[in-house]
C-alpha cells in the first residue's frame, strides 16, 4: 500500500492551517514547513502536524526542497495552508497513488474570489508526486520536477485564493518582483511593447479565451488584476535592466 506524506509551506497562516490539515488527515505523514510566522501558525502546526519546520524564506522552491529532504513516504502531496482535500479527491488520489499509471498528476485549482468559486479562473497543477528524483526549481511560480508520465485528477481542490481585492494586489505585486528577476537571470528584455501587448494578450486571453466573462464581475475583477500583474512584471524588468531597484 503506497504512502503519502503531504507538505504544507506557511507563513502567517493561522487562519487556514488547521483545517487544511484535517482535510489530509488520511495522509501518512504531514509536514509543515513555515518561514518564521508572527502569529499563532507555528503552535497549531506543532499540534496537529506530524513534523514542524521552521526555515528563513529565500525562494519557494528551496523552501519546498527542504520540506521534501524531511518526507519518508512514497508519494508526496503539496498543499498550501488556504487550500482543501475534499472526501472525493482523497479517494481519487489514493486510487491513483494504488494504480501508478502515472508518476505525478496534476490537481485542478479553481479560483475562490468575492466569495464563490470561478470554474473559468482555474489551474491545472502538478502537486502530487513520487518522492523518489522529485525536486522544485524557479522562484516564483516554481515547477515541479518529475521523472515519468503525469495524469490529470477530476475532483477539484477547493482552495480559497484571496482573502479580498487589497489583498489579490498585494499577491501580484509580491510575485512581480520575483518574475522580473527570473526573467532578467534567463537574459529577457523588456520594452514598451511588451508593456502594453502583454498585460492586453492576458486580459483577453483570462476574460475571452478562457470564458471568465461566464463568472461575471468576479470574473472581470481578476482578469484586469492579473493583467495588472503582468504590467508589473515588466515594469519591474525595465527598473531592474536600468539598475533603478
Amino acid at each position: 500500500m503506497p504512502t503519502l506524506s503531504v507538505i504544507i509551506p506557511t507563513f502567517n497562516e493561522e487562519a487556514y492551517l488547521e483545517s487544511a490539515i484535517r482535510s489530509v488527515r488520511f495522509a501518512d505523514e504531514i509536514i509543515v514547513i513555515d518561514s518564521f510566522s508572527t502569529d499563532h501558525t507555528p503552535e497549531i502546526a506543532q499540534k496537529y502536524a506530524s513534523v514542524f519546520l521552521q526555515r528563513k524564506f529565500d525562494n519557494f522552491s528551496n523552501q519546498k526542497n527542504h520540506a521534501l529532504a524531511h518526507a519518508t513516504c512514497d508519494w508526496v502531496l503539496f498543499l498550501d495552508a488556504d487550500e482543501r482535500i475534499t472526501y472525493p479527491l482523497q479517494l481519487e488520489i489514493k486510487k491513483a497513488m494504488n494504480e501508478g499509471k502515472h508518476q505525478g498528476y496534476k490537481l485542478n485549482f479553481p479560483h475562490f474570489y468575492m466569495n464563490r468559486f470561478l470554474y473559468h479562473h482555474s489551474s491545472n497543477v502538478l502537486r502530487l508526486v513520487q518522492r523518489e528524483g522529485t525536486k522544485y526549481t524557479g522562484l516564483v511560480h516554481e515547477k515541479l520536477q518529475v521523472n515519468g508520465s503525469i495524469g490529470t485528477l477530476k475532483n477539484p481542490v477547493l482552495h480559497f485564493t484571496y482573502k479580498g481585492l487589497e489583498h489579490y494586489i498585494q499577491k501580484r505585486e509580491s510575485y512581480a518582483w520575483f518574475q522580473a528577476e527570473q526573467l532578467q537571470k534567463k537574459g529577457k528584455k523588456a520594452n514598451l511593447f511588451l508593456l502594453f501587448f502583454k498585460p492586453s494578450w492576458r486580459f483577453f486571453s483570462s476574460y475571452v479565451l478562457k470564458g471568465g466573462f461566464k463568472d461575471g464581475i468576479p470574473g472581470l475583477s481578476i482578469s484586469a488584476i492579473n493583467a495588472y500583474g503582468v504590467f508589473q512584471r515588466y515594469a519591474k524588468l525595465i527598473l531592474l535592466q536600468r539598475n533603478m531597484r
